[in-house]
């Protein structure tokens, strides 16, 4: 990443930048890593971008150009589970999916609760990543829930907010305490709801689909315990809550209840709660077993969950989309369902089964890139240089096919997770090309005779 980037030129696309209300066809220009000029026709001979006579021209026609993705919640796995997952690996993933700013989950080994550890991590993404690589601090030390980290450390070191992921702490006082401190430190708590005591040893959503196989189901209410308790100690502290993975209406209704009374909140969802319900974990065919790859935490849920949570998407009370990237090896999940880990890789699929929704009327393309970009920007209080195209911000960019389909096949991943429910899905909508600080760390191989002096890496 680190390699200096040469003048850019994308040509004739379809500019569109909810950060600044951009909806409109023309040329974006790039020098030195930022966005130096957007829209209209720019003849790059006459900028003064184009000094030393070596650039690149982009032809974007007929293609989405739009702000880089920016995923508020994700799992590279390194250190310490670099058999399921590593910055290189994961980055690459991400970058194909069209993401250039990842934020990584703290639940590495050793956990990202001390300065040297947060450290270690950006020292290796300043290495190994294509992306930007942005991590989060835990909560408690070891993530027990015994212990606040030193979290004014953890800010200094460069977090850009604090979660105890999937360990939520339990303790009402101890979360109390992390919330005044992440106030006064201008971060926000990324919260995992999950009431342990009630989501029990569950494997699938508490519902019919449960009933009818006869396993153990994880309530709706666990989620909504732990959200409405974190609502009523945010308002509490004054403090800025994020709710991650949203998955049920109940918890939409609390979190727009919260944001009527002014409670600092924000909330995401996947994209997999977005597009299956409960149904999928008995696999795509009858007589299949059950599909291992579809057990994930919080689990998926029923149709009305779903249409509360694109009504939430429509209505903002759910700001982002984040993937809540997991991958797992082939021995976590090919072991039966009780047994399995919970979790989607997610990065290289995000984009495909989310265009669903836009194809079929469910939302705009405008609010699905405003979900990916800038409203992701707004929640870590980096929406002055990310998630826009602004003049003078970092050149992150993604561009789209909204129309091109394509078939998943895992076995292609870059991530070294391959699993995935929607492998075999056909998906209409692609991410075509992913800018980062000027540099195109991911191009589609149907691209390249578009670009004149490519410079090659992330190509597929």
């Amino acid at each position: 990443m680190n390699k200096k980037a040469i003048p850019l030129l994308i040509h004739g696309g379809h500019i569109i930048d909810p950060s600044q209300g951009i909806d409109q066809i023309g040329d974006l220009l790039i020098a030195e890593g930022k966005i130096v000029q957007i829209g209209g026709t720019v003849i790059l001979s006459q900028s003064p971008a184009h000094r030393e006579g070596e650039a690149k021209n982009f032809d974007a026609s007929g293609l989405v150009v739009c702000p880089g993705f920016i995923d508020l919640h994700c799992h590279l796995r390194e250190p310490g589970f670099e058999d399921k997952e590593t910055i290189a690996t994961g980055t690459k993933a991400a970058a194909i999916g069209g993401f250039a700013t990842v934020c990584c989950m703290a639940n590495t080994e050793p956990p990202l609760d001390t300065p040297a550890a947060v450290d270690w991590v950006k020292q290796k993404a300043s290495r190994d990543s294509l992306v930007a690589v942005l991590p989060i601090g835990c909560i408690t030390k070891g993530r027990k829930g015994e212990e606040l980290t030193d979290m004014g450390e953890l800010a200094e070191a460069g977090v850009v907010a604090f979660s105890d992921d999937g360990n939520p702490v339990a303790s009402s006082q101890l979360m109390r305490r992390a919330m005044e401190y992440s106030r006064d430190l201008g971060l926000p708590i990324i919260d995992h709801c999950e009431d342990k005591a009630l989501s029990g040893n569950g494997i699938i959503n508490e519902g019919r689909v449960s009933a009818k196989l006869g396993l153990k189901g994880i309530p709706a209410a666990a989620e909504e315990v732990m959200v409405a308790r974190d609502l009523i100690l945010a308002k509490l502290t004054q403090a800025r809550l994020h709710i991650a993975h949203a998955s049920t209406k109940g918890s939409v209704e609390l979190i727009r209840h919260a944001k009527e009374e002014g409670i600092s909140v924000t909330a995401e969802v996947t994209p997999h709660h977005l597009t299956l319900t409960e149904e999928r974990i008995m696999g795509k065919a009858s007589n299949e077993p059950f599909d291992t790859n579809a057990k994930v935490n919080p689990p998926l849920r029923t149709k009305e969950d779903i249409q509360a949570l694109i009504e939430g998407l429509k209505g903002g009370v759910i700001d982002a989309i984040a993937t809540d990237h997991a991958p797992h090896t082939l021995a976590d999940k090919n072991c039966g369902l009780e047994l399995a880990a919970f979790g989607i890789s997610g990065f290289e699929t995000a984009f495909g089964c989310l265009m669903s929704l836009v194809h079929q009327g469910e939302i705009s393309l405008t609010r699905l890139i405003s979900k990916l970009t800038y409203e992701p920007a707004k929640v870590i209080g980096r929406n002055g240089e990310l998630g826009t195209l602004k003049t003078g911000t970092p050149a992150n960019i993604t561009i789209l096919d909204p129309d091109r389909e394509w078939i998943v096949d895992s076995r292609n991943f870059a991530s070294k997770g391959k699993n995935t429910p929607y492998d075999g899905y056909k998906f209409k909508g692609k991410v075509m090309a992913t800018i980062v600080s000027g540099r195109i760390v991911y191009i589609d191989d149907s691209l390249l005779s578009r670009v004149l002096s490519l410079e090659g890496r992330g190509r597929r």
